[in-house]
């Protein structure tokens, strides 16, 4: 029998496209330079062909086809992680036999979030999978997680980069719940490439999808992600997980966002916050509370904007500040906001309103440390930036929601109701908000004053006089 020879083969670093040649873009997703080479040994070829014979002369029903009215439709059984965000966030729990993969940036909570949520999980049989840190270091942050409680017997943690030694692990211990932290650092002795290689990557996770949908249990994956923010790895990675959730936040605030990127077992419009403390992360149930604060009480360039966040509605703080430009051109900047957006409505307020503002330096600020991209926050953005320019305090009673438009404009928005009772639900005594979202709530008692505007000008005289 003539011996198999080494194979090479070029994978495209995006979508997982593989060919025999090389070329300089790739034939299924279009990038340029995206073809890396790959060596599949010999016996991975043999033992794939070995396993694909099998499977093919397999004549086991679960091959067959069959018509949607013979198949049993009955609810995913899910597992309760104790953990509010991180249910709402997974559609209402983990579901068997899933595989979720959990990305986000160095240091910003992924192995503290996943630690803790496991360790809660007293009648589950948990194997946490380590390629990163030391059984001596997750020791330590679980004593750090625990704050003096006594720890799970039903956690075991294995210190392991070898997808093989890990199957035989799983083999003896059974399991419920499987943590890979992370799936970049193991590497199969089958693929000849290092781990974390784009080879590596793609076909210990196909294992593990394969371990997961044939056994039942859930797997969590821990993954990196690359500087423009996307998962590292092939991206077939995100097509073979069952879910995407994205830890994000900025390292130098206490606040950090939970999103679903994909999700086939729940809405990926969900949303879960948390705040980092020395004991890990806390759920945060009611936002607002938290990024509305009473310092700024009678300053100017700030005013309250009511917003949400996936299906969760809350309020926050909008600062502004505009001052005098000392150099020939205005500065423009804007955190956790878009700056285009924010030149777009600078231009709105001069051509619309007749505020003049190219000679000022205009810097915008959402508290917090959040990222909005809401458009339903332009009135409060616009309010802001006019008090600061005019030096008039917004009444901290007043909040607002509302997208502004290139004519000066006020958009409907969605979700009107939702925001009114968040507003309603703090204390706030009225809420300015677009005309054409009052449609069915003029015979509401919703606790809240409504003051509906069809013009930015009509919210400024409200606001100013």
């Amino acid at each position: 029998m003539a011996s198999i020879k080494d194979k090479t083969m070029y994978v495209c670093s995006e979508c997982g496209f593989d060919s025999p040649k090389w070329s300089g873009k790739c034939p299924s997703c279009g990038r340029w330079n995206t073809m890396k080479e790959i060596t599949v040994k010999a016996q991975a070829t043999q033992n794939a062909t070995a396993t694909a014979r099998k499977e093919a002369s397999g004549k086991t029903d679960d091959s067959k086809p069959h018509t949607l009215g013979e198949i049993q439709s009955s609810d995913y059984p899910r597992i309760d992680m104790h953990d509010d965000e991180l249910n709402r966030v997974l559609g209402g729990g983990l579901v068997q036999g899933s595989i979720v993969l959990l990305g986000g940036e160095p240091g910003i909570g992924k192995s503290t979030l996943t630690l803790q949520t496991v360790m809660r999980l007293q009648d589950l049989k948990v194997l946490y999978v380590s390629g990163e840190e030391s059984a001596r270091q997750i020791k330590m942050r679980a004593e750090r997680l625990a704050g003096g409680n006594e720890l799970s017997e039903n956690l075991l943690v294995l210190c392991e980069t070898s997808l093989e030694n890990i199957y035989e692990q799983i083999k003896k211990q059974k399991p419920e719940l499987v943590v890979i932290d992370s799936i970049q650092t193991i590497s199969s002795e089958y693929v000849d490439s290092s781990a974390g290689s784009i080879t590596q990557v793609r076909e210990c996770a196909a294992s593990l999808l394969k371990f997961a949908k044939e056994s039942g249990t859930p797997v969590l994956l821990i993954g990196h992600i690359t500087k423009d923010g996307s998962i590292a790895g092939p991206k077939i990675l995100e097509h073979i997980v069952d879910a995407v959730l994205q830890f994000e936040g900025d390292q130098h605030y206490l606040y950090r966002i939970l999103r679903p990127i994909k999700n086939r077992f729940g809405s990926t419009a969900e949303l879960g916050i948390y705040e980092m403390r020395e004991d890990g992360l806390r759920q945060v149930s009611n936002p607002s509370e938290l990024l509305l604060t009473d310092s700024h009480q009678g300053m100017s360039g700030v005013s309250i904007a009511c917003t949400i966040e996936g299906v969760r509605p809350f309020l926050i703080e909008v600062q502004a500040l505009a001052s005098t430009a000392v150099y020939g051109t205005p500065q423009r900047s804007a955190i956790g906001f878009d700056v285009r957006r924010m030149n777009m409505l600078l231009a709105v307020l001069e051509k619309r309103v007749g505020f003049k503002l190219s000679q000022k330096d205009v810097f915008l600020n959402i508290a917090g440390g959040l990222k909005v991209s809401d458009p339903a926050i332009d009135l409060a953005v616009i309010s802001a930036i006019l008090s600061s320019s005019l030096d008039i305090a917004v009444d901290r009673t007043v909040c607002m929601t509302g997208e502004v438009g290139l004519s000066g404009e006020i958009r409907p928005v969605s979700r009107i109701e939702q925001r009114i009772s968040e507003a309603a639900k703090l204390g706030f005594e009225r809420i300015i908000i677009p005309k054409s979202n009052m449609h069915g709530l003029e015979k509401r008692k919703l606790g809240i004053e409504l003051v509906p505007v069809t013009k930015v000008e009509e919210a400024f005289k409200h606001l100013f006089g």
